[in-house]
């Protein structure tokens, strides 16, 4: 019976040896790609890269380094598109420059929606078409979300209504996308997956 039994614990011991050995290699490799990316200065997928390091084991010498390459990264990327984001956007619907026409609910109002962006707050302006005067809709503060310590994420922002959305410019059209992704609530973080609300604008100053 003792042999038995020592025959078990000896392979769970072998087991959770091969397993912990296992974890450690895929976590070295993760680490020294996202190394390779962050010398290209490829940040978005280096970042990316960090963040599974670092989940693999968060207590090892690796995961906390991923962890501080995380955090330097997020204020690297952030500090990027809040210099693109800078300025005046107009909305031009739910659909980017080069698709197909937009919905009549964007293209029939007699009004510009438009977004100023600055380094604190976000200011949502209606401009009318024939007199081009603007009215003040509402004013945000410019806050970033963070789904936890060290995520991977540095373009979501959360708005006073508790939606969160996800940010992203591209720089050869000049087009701002925003997404909404999730929203707080009574029993924390709601992911929005499917159906998502989105919006795409134009700098226009």
């Amino acid at each position: 019976m003792k042999k038995k039994l020592f025959i078990i614990v000896l392979l769970i011991s072998i087991k959770t040896f091969a397993q912990n050995n296992s974890k450690i290699a895929f976590q070295q490799s993760r680490y020294e790609l996202a190394v390779s990316c962050y010398k290209k200065a490829d940040f978005k997928k280096a970042i990316d890269l960090f963040y599974v390091a670092s989940k693999i084991k968060p207590d090892s010498e690796i995961g906390l380094e991923s962890i501080k390459k995380v955090d330097t990264l997020k204020t690297i990327l952030r500090q990027s598109i809040m210099t693109q984001a800078l300025g005046t956007w107009k909305m031009i619907g739910d659909k980017p420059v080069w698709a197909a026409k937009q919905t009549t609910d964007y293209t029939g109002k007699d009004y510009d929606e438009i977004v100023v962006i600055n380094q604190n707050e976000i200011l949502f302006y209606q401009k009318n078409k024939k007199t081009q005067e603007n009215k003040l809709i509402k004013t945000e503060k410019l806050a970033y979300y963070n789904k936890e310590q060290s995520d991977a994420s540095f373009s979501d922002i959360i708005l006073s209504d508790g939606t969160i959305w996800n940010c992203s410019i591209n720089g050869t059209s000049n087009e701002l996308h925003v997404i909404n992704v999730g929203k707080t609530g009574e029993n924390g973080i709601e992911k929005i997956t499917s159906n998502n609300i989105e919006r795409f604008y134009v700098k226009v100053k």
